[in-house]
């Protein structure tokens, strides 16, 4: 019988697709390992305490049952970990920690809960005023503030004051602690010194409940389970205006946290991913996601990863995809060698066809790339492309949304996703959306852009809703395309086919389209 007793923290993660994907999220919609807290369960680990995974998301529990299981487990502090299959689903996410939190409490459950996350990070002042019941969040990535708190007998409010890098309620008032430093790249092997791969929950075999998104395993249900996901790096150089992903490095205490202030990207070794990702293989999982926003960037990294990677795919049985900007990929002796690591997929943000529109958010990402010359030549590597746009940027109008469609269709590939701009908390766009007074998500949902209440940003010629139909509509004639399905016939058959235009009947329903649920 498994020995519950004196566990230390306890990492939970909420489920919150229903609402946030709608009628995709039965079927269709990606179960992502909790990155984080196996990253977070392993640091705490290693210094000596004792810890539990609780993934509500993968096992499909209710409030009742998580109730039953956190009065089982007992643990010192409940820390609920909000992030996202796609780094940008932070805040989303927060609704069913919330649930499931103000459940608890209503239960009268006498553990202290906490958050870390993107979203907390980003409004950390707002949370702790609006949710009562959180009782401190964490303002960074956590991973020096947590174990400085596991260490206390009890939480008062004069101890947690003494703990760098929290917030805390003190009777009325939210109380910002001093920031806490970020693990170095220098000390990530052995401050965050892998994953506790062994308390994920599972039903037969390691990684069963949890399952690719369908592009990633060419369409095909069966591909797409087991699954893992793994990171390389954290963070990132850059600066773009709609990203927050930066904000796990927050060194300040700012009431509004903007992650273009954070740039910052730090590095395992090489011998520390392939240790990793030897366990996965050892334990039966070929379908690997690379989270990191931008793998295909330092050369002094990828290049080692990716030969012994290749040194593992001797029978082209990896099934990898991984984010890469789009102006790292334009040599084809790289394309080659990632091709061969078994990295089948690259994500690439190509966002519009406009270059002043992608100007404008990403500060001279695209300055000299040709994007067809390079979405050709990753074609021509043998590796599959899932381009993501994005509809409503500063300066987008309807003319160029249409041309950034058509660009998409020119280019087929294999792989299409748009999103709708969002002010996401933590990014430029969200702290300058409050300084202009455009309206905002009244919910944690409206930030996810698959929602009922999604509410993207307006542009000075284009509404919310205008663009959100858009998207809606650019995405049924994308995946029902001639060109594109004759495209999945030929790479992946008939069924993959099938899939798709399965996949194609299930319409999301929009609050601002006047849509009834």
């Amino acid at each position: 019988m498994e020995n519950l007793s004196n566990i230390d923290c306890c990492f939970l993660t909420t489920e919150n697709s229903k609402k946030s994907y709608q009628g995709l999220s039965n079927t269709y919609s990606a179960i992502e390992p909790p990155t984080w807290s196996l990253l977070l369960a392993e640091s705490a680990r290693a210094s000596g305490f004792k810890v539990k995974i609780l993934d509500a998301n993968a096992e499909k529990l209710n409030e009742e049952d998580i109730f039953s299981r956190i009065t089982k487990i007992r643990p010192k502090i409940l820390c609920l970990v909000v992030y996202g299959q796609n780094v940008n689903a932070g805040t989303a996410n927060m609704s069913g920690a919330i649930h499931v939190a103000k459940f608890l409490k209503k239960k009268q459950i006498d553990i202290p809960i906490c958050i870390i996350g993107s979203h907390v990070q980003a409004l950390p002042v707002e949370t702790l005023k609006k949710e009562n019941s959180i009782d401190f969040i964490f303002t960074n990535e956590g991973v020096y503030a947590l174990r400085n708190i596991l260490k206390l007998n009890d939480f008062s409010t004069n101890n947690l004051s003494k703990i760098n890098g929290i917030a805390y309620r003190d009777k009325n008032d939210v109380k910002l602690t001093k920031p806490e430093k970020v693990v170095s790249t220098e000390n990530m092997d052995q401050d965050l010194p892998g994953y506790a791969w062994d308390l994920l929950p599972f039903k037969e075999k390691p990684f069963d409940l949890y399952r690719a998104p369908m592009w990633h395993a060419e369409y095909d249900f069966e591909k797409r389970t087991p699954y893992a996901s793994i990171q390389t790096s954290l963070g990132c150089m850059f600066g773009c205006n709609f990203c927050m992903i930066n904000l796990i490095n927050r060194n300040d205490n700012e009431e509004i946290g903007v992650a273009s202030n954070y740039s910052n990207m730090r590095f395992w070794s090489t011998d520390f991913v392939i240790k990793e990702i030897d366990k996965l293989l050892a334990m039966g999982v070929k379908t690997i996601r690379i989270v990191d926003e931008m793998f295909l960037l330092n050369p002094k990294y990828y290049i080692p990863l990716c030969e012994k990677l290749a040194e593992r795919n001797k029978d082209d049985d990896l099934r990898i995809w991984s984010y890469s900007r789009i102006d790292t990929v334009k040599r084809p002796e790289i394309l080659k060698l990632v091709r061969k690591a078994g990295i089948k997929w690259l994500a690439l943000g190509i966002e519009s066809a406009e270059k002043f529109v992608r100007l404008e958010v990403d500060k001279g990402k695209f300055e000299d790339v040709d994007v067809k010359k390079v979405i050709e030549k990753v074609h021509d590597a043998d590796i599959h492309v899932m381009a993501n746009y994005i509809y409503g940027l500063p300066g987008d109008t309807k003319e160029t949304i249409e041309k950034t469609f058509n660009l998409s269709l020119e280019l087929c590939t294999a792989g299409w996703n748009t999103y709708p701009a969002m002010a996401l908390p933590g990014s430029q766009l969200y702290k300058e959306s409050l300084d202009k007074g455009i309206e905002l998500p009244d919910s944690y949902e409206g930030y996810s852009f698959h929602s009922y209440e999604t509410l993207p940003l307006p542009t000075e010629t284009l509404s919310p809703k205008e663009i959100i139909t858009l998207r809606d509509d650019a995405f049924t004639k994308y995946h029902t395309n001639e060109n594109f399905l004759n495209l999945i016939k030929k790479k992946f058959g008939t069924s993959a086919v099938q899939n798709i235009e399965e996949m194609t009947k299930t319409k999301l329903k929009r609050k601002i389209k006047g849509d009834q649920i």
